[in-house]
């Protein structure tokens, strides 16, 4: 599976979708900052599973429709920031999707995530992360699942990755990194945590009209099933 995510930069990459589908084969897109009021029902043989119908800036998830079929779709809005209580650009910030491979016979689940921004602290975007990967495991539950998308996170992900492991999951980053515009915030935002999958490779593509550079996860389904946990609600 080629899973492209993208933050989309209040929509202005959106005219670059279709040549990124294209040029990497990718069988799943999972866009942030989409405008979903102008968005189509397909980009480059891919088929719109879902989008966020509360947000300012939305999330999207398309499949590639010749090898998945869309069963269940599930968004979340999650723990506010006072970004979000002021601004309220984003009310949902979770958008899973459970698809059924054709060929496999099984079912995975995918999912976009946008976390808080910098101006939340590190703590409110662990709770995020943590009740959105609780809600894939209800939308799917010891199915393999992968969240890509914008986590916010560029300082101390060693503590985050050991979160997420506690959690059952693993966090990969890509191989290089995301956001560039503002010297003193680059680094890598944009990346994944995944259950049930063996990720071959996180790869940062070319930058393009976002602040942010898309990253493609290849991954594949593990032989191991590891057991999840239950989080802790309580924030950390």
């Amino acid at each position: 599976m080629k899973v492209i995510s993208y933050n989309l930069r209040k929509h202005r990459a959106a005219t670059e979708l279709e040549a990124l589908v294209e040029l990497h084969g990718a069988d799943v897109l999972c866009l942030q900052e989409a405008d979903t009021s102008d968005i189509p029902d397909a980009i480059g043989g891919l088929r719109l599973a879902d989008a966020t119908a509360r947000n300012r800036l939305g999330l999207a998830v398309y499949y590639r429709a010749n090898t998945y079929r869309a069963v269940d779709v599930r968004s979340l809005a999650l723990k506010k920031s006072l970004h979000d209580r002021v601004l309220k650009p984003a009310e949902e910030r979770l958008l899973g999707v459970r698809l059924h491979d054709i060929d496999a016979g099984s079912d995975v689940v995918v999912a976009s995530f946008h976390a808080a921004p910098l101006t939340a602290l590190n703590s409110l975007r662990r709770h995020q992360i943590r009740t959105a990967l609780a809600a894939l495991g209800q939308l799917g539950e010891g199915l393999p699942a992968l969240m890509v998308g914008d986590y916010n996170y560029p300082v101390f992900k060693e503590n985050l990755g050991q979160k997420v492991r506690e959690q059952g999951y693993e966090l990969t980053l890509s191989d290089s990194r995301t956001y560039t515009r503002y010297r003193f915030f680059r680094g890598h935002y944009d990346f994944a945590t995944s259950v049930g999958f063996d990720i071959d490779r996180v790869r940062t593509l070319p930058q393009g009209l976002s602040d942010h550079l898309p990253i493609l996860v290849t991954a594949r389904v593990s032989d191991r099933r590891p057991a999840l946990s239950v989080p802790d609600e309580t924030p950390s």
